[in-house]
């Protein structure tokens, strides 16, 4: 990390910081995590955490928490949350999936899935993400009519993700609508590459 994000990681992470343990299935109180009772939308795999530090700025009535492998990225969340003062804003640091079986049905406003790896050979595709499993796990922790917002650069992944979004029973796709959230590294990567930008919106029924 940088002199910037290891300051930003040693001043903030004791507070606003937490580590994911495989394995580990202690309740996750989101409630005591944020101070207080709030929405709360997870991000899952927020990069470099800029775009997620700018929607829970302009959305503070609701508590973001994002969930990254990548230290850079960690860092450099810590860092804007602390520049911003944003008191929204959690971060957390493992294995996306196993903080979602931490966290209790019915307890999230929305999931925002932004730009996954989109594992393109046809051996690895059982890596990704957006699979029937995991949709039926993120759509359980949803409340009814809350959102899951998935975003691709690669349109083989689009068609995917919109098949499996579609196929899961308890989802129902949302209408055409601005994304409303800020560009990332990866959309802008991806623009510049040529590939079309896809956002499929789905709510639990």
């Amino acid at each position: 990390m940088s002199s910037r994000h290891a300051d930003a990681h040693a001043a903030l992470w004791p507070r606003l910081g937490l580590t994911v343990t495989d394995g580990d299935r202690t309740p996750l109180d989101l409630a005591e995590l944020f101070g207080g009772p709030v929405p709360v939308v997870l991000e899952i795999g927020f990069g470099m955490g800029d775009a997620t530090a700018a929607m829970a700025a302009a959305d503070p009535g609701r508590g973001y928490l994002g969930v990254e492998v990548h230290t850079p990225g960690i860092g450099n969340l810590l860092a804007l949350a602390g520049e911003l003062e944003l008191g929204n804003l959690r971060v957390a640091r493992g294995d996306a999936m196993e903080l979602v079986h931490r966290i209790a049905p019915g307890a999230l406003d929305a999931v925002h899935v932004f730009f996954p790896d989109p594992w393109p050979k046809a051996r690895h595709h059982k890596r990704r993400l957006i699979r029937p499993g995991n949709v039926a796990l993120l759509r359980e922790r949803l409340r009814p009519g809350g959102v899951l917002h998935c975003a691709t650069d690669w349109p083989e992944y689009a068609v995917a993700m919109a098949e499996t979004l579609d196929a899961d029973p308890g989802l129902r796709p949302l209408p055409a609508a601005p994304h409303g959230r800020p560009e990332t590294k990866f959309e802008r990567r991806g623009s510049a590459a040529g590939r079309p930008i896809t956002d499929l919106r789905y709510a639990r029924s």
